[in-house]
């Protein structure tokens, strides 16, 4: 059964992600580690990363009444689940899910002597997940 999909909004974060795909490129190949500018520029995009892919999740979910989600990484279980997105991506998707809390809440403890794991593989993930939200998309019977 679907709902209401707002298409606009699916598509205004697909464009963000792919400028957050682009900046997480960037700022891998040009990392530096003399000021803290860098880290700090990293924590902004895993941050912006989880909040848009878990943004389109949410229209997903409620366009399509996906079951209701009660955390995060359910979220991700349920895109998952409901064959949104292969299995590579939502393991990832889950791992970047789990940085939310030390990023949002435990801030002040967040490593930042390096470049994170997960920063390298970000922008395929990213650009991934959108064109298998579109796939999906153009797998529903109704528009």
């Amino acid at each position: 059964m679907v709902y209401y999909v707002n298409y606009d909004q699916l598509r205004l974060r697909q464009r963000f992600l792919s400028e957050l795909a682009d900046a997480a490129e960037k700022l891998d190949r040009e990392w530096f580690d003399a000021a803290p500018f860098g880290a700090y520029a990293q924590e902004r995009i895993l941050h912006l990363a989880i909040e848009s892919v878990t943004d389109i999740g949410s229209l997903l979910i409620d366009g399509f009444m996906m079951r209701d989600a009660g955390s995060y990484e359910d979220i991700i279980e349920i895109l998952r689940g409901e064959e949104v997105m292969d299995e590579r991506v939502a393991a990832f998707l889950t791992d970047l899910i789990r940085l939310r809390r030390p990023l949002v809440q435990d801030y002040v403890h967040f490593d930042r002597a390096s470049r994170h794991p997960l920063l390298a593989g970000l922008p395929d993930t990213l650009r991934s997940f959108s064109v298998q939200v579109d796939q999906f998309l153009e797998r529903q019977p109704l528009k």
